[in-house]
């Protein structure tokens, strides 16, 4: 690339200053499906199509805990995916990625937010812009305070009902038309003890259904998700 007198030439085009702003702003948008992280290999991968997000909230460092019981889920995807070992740290997301494939064409983008719960929303909405989603195409999996701990329960859209990082979520990406897997962690019988049960780690007993739990989570997940990315469209 050359330049004299105010043009520019480019592969033998010669192209003036307004020229080659256009030609940066097709650019910048092509480059907007286009990911080049470290820890994967150095190559720019092209995704044609990232048709579902799905997102694990939950607390960063407290991996345990019945608050991050989604990135529980998320891991126990990622396993059943065949991606535990690609996640990697995105600093544009502040989370982690896993991308997996979804049918022939498409990429299944997992993430877990490195943010504080009531700030997942924002790691969330950056990594749907990036990979160009929709609301509708960004899955929520969260602890649920009034369901038993082994209910689970796929909800599309609606309120936080006093959710935090749900409540981000919608804050973020402008919308609560979220589909959205609630994974019951039961009330306590006292309200004052509830923050104290969320951020608590699960019992040695609680901790027994678990993996049965995860895996059922994650049959729910992938059934849903494929049945909507065989559609036309992407409704419910």
């Amino acid at each position: 690339m050359t330049s004299g007198g105010g043009v520019w030439a480019v592969k033998g085009v010669n192209m003036s200053p307004s020229g080659l702003l256009r030609a940066e702003l097709w650019l910048s948008r092509a480059m907007s499906r286009r990911v080049l992280e470290p820890g994967w290999p150095t190559k720019r991968w092209l995704f044609p199509w990232c048709g579902r997000q799905v997102a694990g909230l939950g607390n960063p460092g407290l991996p345990g805990t019945r608050h991050s019981v989604g990135m529980a889920v998320l891991g126990q995807l990622a396993r059943r995916l065949g991606v535990a070992d690609s996640w990697t740290r995105d600093r544009r997301c502040v989370a982690d990625l896993a991308l997996a494939p979804l049918g022939d064409d498409a990429q299944l983008v997992l993430l877990r937010p490195r943010r504080l719960m009531n700030a997942n929303g924002r790691s969330v909405a950056q990594a749907a812009k990036l990979f160009g989603l929709t609301a509708e195409e960004v899955y929520l999996v969260h602890d649920e305070l009034d369901k038993p701990l082994g209910k689970l329960a796929l909800k599309l859209g609606g309120s936080a009902r006093g959710h935090n990082g749900v409540r981000s979520c919608i804050s973020c990406l402008n919308s609560s038309a979220m589909p959205r897997l609630r994974v019951g962690i039961g009330r306590p019988t006292h309200q004052s003890a509830v923050q104290d049960h969320v951020l608590g780690c699960f019992s040695p007993d609680e901790q027994e259904l678990l993996p049965p739990l995860l895996d059922r989570a994650t049959d729910l997940l992938l059934e849903h998700i494929r049945a909507r990315s065989q559609r036309p469209s992407s409704g419910p």
